[in-house]
């Protein structure tokens, strides 16, 4: 349903524009990695920002449009790959052309405040076509700005921050990295404190390839569906209650589990359900895990900021699935983030020239999921301070967010859009529900146990 609001909203756009670095920049080509060139990867991802009108002492009476857009022109002397364009080479090999085009920027005004979106700040955004506008011929992959942003000033002083990018280029953290440049920029740096690091050979494919590990994330299956016209897309907030009440759920070796883990097990098992799988059917859930640090035992430098991860998955025949306790659904996040390590990557790399980097995942019964919370996007201080809103603008088909983010109640907890067909989003907010409330009414036992146990 349309609000109100929404009917009176008005943004007035600048011609769009496209901004360069600031200084010349290395005319070359440079090769992605067999991780960034992914067929599933191919497509671009929206996140938003959201800033209250507190500037720093040395933003007072300045315009955050002209501040962020001098930011960007300095930082993309660093990230000068990212001023370029994607063509494609010999068996469609993505790499790109360092020419300094520039990236795809607009100027924008609103007629409304911050304090008036309320709630729409969270995601999924209704507002998105306004404050990030689809410019066309945009929005391919090849030969197109690899960034679009849009600044739109609010009549309360605050700014919304809005950007489009292409992931062949980067992942999560590398966007974040890409931003705190350009805070740095607007701090009056003369280099990101961070200095970029592009190698991305680092994540080729072996010589000769070799394929080590079970990808059941790209198993070749035939049932993929067609999307259907009729979706909805919804968020869903998880605070501490609603994490106690489903680990109240789980059995006692399962209690210490992640909040990842948990949340991400209870939206696999309602969303199968709420998909009608046949009994056989099997049903998948993939977890995207960053392969930086010592933990997984790469060779990824500090800087890099290309795209560093895997999504293993497991999998599950769906009556499995929907009939056991969640705890079975935990059981099996856990052991698909194990499958994670150096090996895994290698192999990733290493299956994608094997197959011409032509597969995708497959899409019925498949669900993947990517934890923001912790990346640093609501880190970025582009000389307004924190925004009150930081992540993606929602989900992105199969995939799903958890953004960190507080309720209407200043409780914080996480965000999770879930896009499905309005019939089958019914049916899991109804699953939802039953869940939440099983795990309400056990945690009352279990209280009334105690008494009961202190007055004996």
């Amino acid at each position: 349903m349309v609000s109100k609001f929404s009917q009176v909203l008005s943004v007035t756009r600048q011609a769009p524009e496209l901004i360069v670095p600031a200084r010349p920049t290395p005319r070359e080509v440079k090769q992605l990695s067999d991780i960034d060139d992914q067929e599933s990867l191919r497509f671009h991802v929206p996140v938003i920002f959201f800033y209250k009108n507190d500037p720093s002492p040395s933003m007072q009476g300045r315009d955050p449009v002209k501040v962020i857009r001098e930011a960007i022109s300095k930082a993309l002397v660093f990230y000068y790959p990212l001023a370029g364009r994607l063509k494609e080479g010999y068996n469609r090999r993505l790499m790109v052309e360092c020419n300094a085009e520039g990236v795809l920027f607009i100027e924008a005004d609103a007629n409304f405040t911050l304090e008036q979106l309320g709630d729409d700040i969270q995601p999924p955004c209704p507002y998105l076509n306004q404050l990030l506008y689809d410019v066309p011929g945009s929005e391919g992959i090849l030969g197109c700005p690899l960034f679009l942003i849009q600044v739109t000033r609010l009549t309360c002083g605050g700014f919304i921050f809005a950007l489009r990018m292409n992931h062949t280029m980067c992942d999560g953290s590398g966007l974040v990295q890409f931003l705190k440049g350009i805070e740095d920029m607007v701090r009056g740096k003369c280099s990101p404190t961070l200095f970029p690091i592009w190698q991305r050979h680092i994540l080729n494919a072996r010589n000769p390839p070799r394929v080590t590990c079970i990808h059941h994330e790209y198993d070749e299956i035939n049932n993929n569906e067609v999307p259907s016209d009729n979706m909805a897309h919804k968020s869903f907030y998880f605070g501490a209650k609603e994490t106690k009440a489903l680990r109240n759920q789980l059995p006692f070796h399962l209690k210490d589990c992640s909040t990842f883990d948990l949340l991400t097990a209870f939206i696999w098992k309602c969303r199968t359900i709420a998909l009608k799988l046949e009994p056989e059917e099997i049903a998948r859930v993939s977890c995207i895990i960053n392969a930086r640090g010592k933990r997984y035992k790469t060779d990824i430098p500090s800087g890099y900021y290309g795209n560093a991860f895997a999504f293993p998955a497991v999998c599950s025949k769906a009556e499995h699935l929907c009939k056991n306790p969640i705890g079975y659904a935990v059981e099996l996040v856990k052991k698909a983030k194990a499958q994670m390590n150096d090996e895994y990557i290698r192999s990733v790399a290493d299956l994608m020239v094997i197959k011409g980097r032509r597969i995708k995942f497959p899409t019925r019964g498949n669900f993947i999921v990517s934890d923001l919370s912790n990346l640093g996007f609501g880190e970025v201080d582009l000389g307004w301070g924190k925004p009150i809103y930081a992540g993606t603008a929602g989900a992105v088909e199969l995939i799903s967010f958890f953004v960190k983010h507080q309720n209407k109640n200043g409780e914080p907890g996480i965000f999770v859009p879930i896009c499905l067909p309005q019939s089958v989003m019914e049916r899991f907010q109804e699953e939802q529900r039953r869940m939440m409330i099983q795990g309400t009414m056990e945690d009352l036992c279990n209280i009334n146990q105690t008494q009961i146990s202190s007055k004996l």
